[in-house]
């Protein structure tokens, strides 16, 4: 073969593999194939550049045709793309464009949505709507924040674990220390030990008890001696004058009607007595003229009455604590002469020992506050 005949087969050859590759090319982006354009608007793109593969069910059919940044803040992206005629019946106006990866790191890519069947075909030049594509950045960032609080709950319950580790620690320590106790006490060591060991120590020791009650014992029955002798001087002639003379035996009776305060309303009607008229001397309890209380029993008989108190009241000569038991059983007396003498309710007079009493007018006195029946509307309030 001439020179001439092997370079007309070389272009020739050449001519061929170019028409292959345009066709292949132009396959690839649709410029043999009838296409439209679609539109849709993204805050951000995600890394796509124009020229990427748009699929729809996950098959290649269309490409990114070109990419507009927005006029202004507040506008979004726009990704313009061209799809083939055919995917007309599937995409419809409520399809929705989404910006995906191939694979984890793989190129992005735009993925269409097939539409409704009662929706709208799209139109060429028509926008869809989008979803905000996935951000792996953001995905790794939230990644290592959750790393990070586990890491953190992580700590936290080594550190209880320490906590506990330590208690079981301090628990085996007690319990060594409680084995250790034991066994001094089974040896007889210290004074458990000796009182559970030693048998002579425990008989000591319930013998002092033994003692103890009837110490105990003898007290009480001294106690009980004592009372009976001081009731025998009472009524012994020798000494009957003492009690005699203060007017009342037992000192303990002295409260027994007593009153603790007196009441906030006023009384019904007072009586008043002088102490010097009443008893034998000013110092003592003695009843001297009772009669002069005849008045306030027969009152008492032929009128009603809620409460009564007796009230004395004494000077201030000699000692603070004495003249408040003399004013006591004064009161006493004077109780017991009208409830015995009279038929009256006793279970409503009362008494009080006013003690001694200060200032000029100071004086000692039997004061008989008789207070009538309350209302019963001031009882209601």
């Amino acid at each position: 073969m001439s020179g001439t005949a092997r370079l007309g087969a070389f272009i020739l050859g050449a001519l061929l593999i170019f028409a292959v590759a345009v066709f292949l090319v132009g396959d690839r982006q649709f410029v043999f194939s009838r296409t439209y354009g679609l539109r849709s608007q993204f805050d951000t793109v995600a890394g796509l550049d124009s020229g990427a593969v748009v699929r729809a069910g996950g098959v290649r059919v269309g490409t990114v045709e070109n990419i507009r940044l927005p006029q202004k803040p507040g506008d979004k992206v726009i990704v313009e793309m061209k799809l083939e005629e055919s995917t007309r019946r599937l995409i419809r106006k409520d399809s929705v464009a989404s910006i995906n990866t191939e694979g984890l790191l793989g190129n992005k890519y735009v993925s269409v949505s097939f539409g409704s069947e009662g929706s709208e075909q799209v139109r060429d030049g028509d926008t869809i709507s989008s979803q905000p594509p996935m951000d792996f950045s953001d995905l790794a960032r939230k990644m290592s924040l959750v790393a990070d609080q586990t890491s953190e709950v992580l700590e936290k319950a080594g550190g209880v674990m320490d906590t506990a580790r330590g208690a079981v620690e301090n628990v085996d320590e007690m319990t060594g220390n409680l084995k250790v106790v034991s066994a001094r006490i089974n040896r007889g060591e210290g004074t458990i030990g000796a009182l559970i060991n030693d048998k002579q120590v425990y008989q000591s020791l319930a013998a002092a008890t033994e003692d103890i009650r009837g110490t105990m014992a003898a007290a009480k029955t001294g106690v009980v001696s004592f009372q009976e002798n001081m009731e025998a001087l009472k009524h012994n002639w020798f000494f009957r004058g003492f009690f005699k003379g203060r007017g009342y035996f037992d000192s303990s009776e002295l409260a027994e009607h007593a009153i603790a305060e007196l009441p906030e309303r006023p009384a019904h009607k007072k009586f008043v007595l002088s102490d010097k008229d009443l008893f034998d001397k000013p110092d003592n309890a003695k009843l001297e003229k009772g009669k002069l209380l005849d008045q306030v029993g027969k009152f008492l008989e032929q009128n009603p009455f809620s409460l009564v108190v007796i009230t004395a009241y004494t000077g201030q000569k000699g000692d603070k604590e004495e003249n408040l038991t003399l004013t006591q059983a004064q009161a006493m007396v004077v109780r017991e002469y009208i409830v015995k003498r009279f038929k009256v309710d006793d279970s409503r007079i009362k008494t009080k020992g006013m003690g001694e009493q200060t200032g000029p007018d100071a004086n000692g006195r039997i004061e008989i506050l008789i207070y009538a029946d309350e209302p019963k509307n001031a009882a209601q309030k």
